[in-house]
């Protein structure tokens, strides 16, 4: 079942971002979400207008997965991202995936109870797509919530 997801991330990881983006095609992989994100950082230094351009991502997503790098846990938009993704109703569900294995797991995800993936160990990568539906059957949507199979990400 194809999912929305948005893809939470520290600058600093902004490429392994959009290699996790990318794993919904390879062929090997039983990975299948649209991504709603902002791979690419907004054309703005006004804070209002960056966080309504993430919510704006979030709100059309029904997971959110955090990459969780070196320097995730020192973020300030993460724990935002966080956050508005917990505020919604329903909820997005939550997930995981530490891309550096000694990376500290951002506080508020610990909080949320959310399930950690590591992406550098085989059997998780191939979980990733069960992780995401996992997530967003505990948010109380389950699998027969409607799911949409294309991605009206505005650029």
């Amino acid at each position: 079942m194809t999912r929305r997801v948005f893809i939470s991330y520290q600058h600093d990881d902004q490429m392994k971002a959009k290699g996790l983006n990318l794993m919904r095609y390879n062929e090997h992989l039983d990975v299948t979400f649209v991504g709603r994100h902002l791979l690419d950082p907004v054309d703005s230094t006004d804070p209002a207008y960056i966080s309504r351009k993430i919510r704006e991502q979030i709100t059309g997503s029904s997971a959110t997965i955090v990459l969780i790098g070196a320097h995730t846990a020192d973020s300030d938009w993460v724990p935002k991202e966080i956050a508005w993704s917990l505020e919604k109703n329903p909820p997005n569900g939550l997930l995981g995936i530490r891309i550096d294995p000694s990376a500290e797991i951002p506080p508020a995800l610990t909080e949320a109870g959310a399930e950690i993936l590591d992406w550098s160990t085989p059997d998780d990568v191939h979980a990733f797509d069960a992780a995401i539906e996992r997530a967003i059957t505990a948010t109380g949507r389950g699998a027969n919530m409607p799911t949409n199979s294309v991605s009206t990400c505005p650029r």
